[in-house]
């Protein structure tokens, strides 16, 4: 019998007719559902660091369990579930617009009558910080006041909302400390230095979502000492009368967030201080002061 040597080609045609059937790739699980703003669940909302980076949660006790994406942005659960104690809390909205109502307390008035029309002024985006970030003054700051308040966090986009529909577009409600440098208050044309400088907005440690906004305490300390306390209730224009005022003039976006007011008298702080605003269901947001 005559063998006649094969060509690579023939050789390589046998191999593939033999071998096994290629296995078909894993199909990749699907997507988790979107979430419509209003079926986000009452609870707490957190942004955070983690060891896979940055996310978004919904803390159940002392877990976590991560979002596909911002609650308001149709954030799903993913599964994956978190102990709080390994995570590092982040402010827990990262705004396009910061926005402040300022004398909405009647304790913080002194002698001033209320006004008609809630009094607004803008912070930026750069001076959100979270919790134990730094407040840091600069060197030519002299007369830096903690403002406890608090922070209207925006679920959906909202123009000219009325006020009966203005609970409708709040996500929830997080602790802020409209952070202000009183001589620059009074000094310049505008509060851009004494309110929106960098770090001068704290926010956090959670989004409260589902509770009353407008019956909340709400204490300040300073090195431990309570320096304001007060209840929401006393809010001349409460969150609704607020989201109603300032939807009028602006469109709000979701992340979106509205500093309410400060109750009550403050005072100076001091590089090496630690101020903490506590809000009822919120928690503790505690910032230490520095200079750079």
């Amino acid at each position: 019998m005559f063998r006649f040597p094969l060509s690579p080609v023939v050789l390589l045609l046998l191999a593939s007719a033999c071998a096994p059937p290629a296995e078909e790739p894993a199909a990749a699980p699907p997507a988790p559902p979107r979430v419509a703003v209003d079926d986000q669940p009452a609870g707490e909302y957190v942004r955070y660091r983690g060891d896979s980076g940055v996310a978004w949660g919904r803390m159940d006790g002392d877990y976590v369990f991560e979002l596909t994406a911002a609650p308001w942005n149709g954030g799903a659960t993913t599964g994956r579930t978190i102990p709080m104690a390994s995570v590092e809390l982040l402010a827990p909205a990262e705004p396009g617009k910061v926005i402040a109502i300022g004398f909405n307390y009647g304790s913080h008035l002194g002698d001033q009558e209320p006004a008609s029309e809630p009094g607004v002024f803008i912070k930026l985006p750069t001076s959100i910080v979270g919790p134990g970030d730094a407040i840091e003054m600069t060197a030519d700051a002299g007369n830096v006041h903690y403002e406890g308040e608090l922070v209207i966090v925006i679920g959906k986009e909202a123009r000219e909302v009325p006020v009966e529909s203005a609970q409708d577009v709040i996500f929830g409600v997080t602790a802020g400390n409209d952070v202000s440098e009183r001589d620059w208050q009074g000094a310049d044309l505008q509060w851009f230095r004494a309110k929106a400088s960098d770090t001068y907005g704290p926010i956090g440690p959670v989004i409260s979502r589902g509770v009353n906004y407008d019956d909340l305490q709400l204490t300040t300390r300073l090195n431990g000492e309570v320096v304001q306390q007060q209840r929401t209730s006393d809010l001349i224009f409460d969150t609704s009368d607020i989201v109603a005022f300032v939807s009028r003039y602006v469109t709000l976006m979701p992340g979106d967030v509205i500093f309410t007011g400060t109750p009550g008298t403050t005072r100076a702080m001091s590089e090496g201080d630690t101020v903490s605003v506590e809000i009822e269901t919120v928690g503790v947001l505690e910032n230490p002061v520095t200079r750079r």
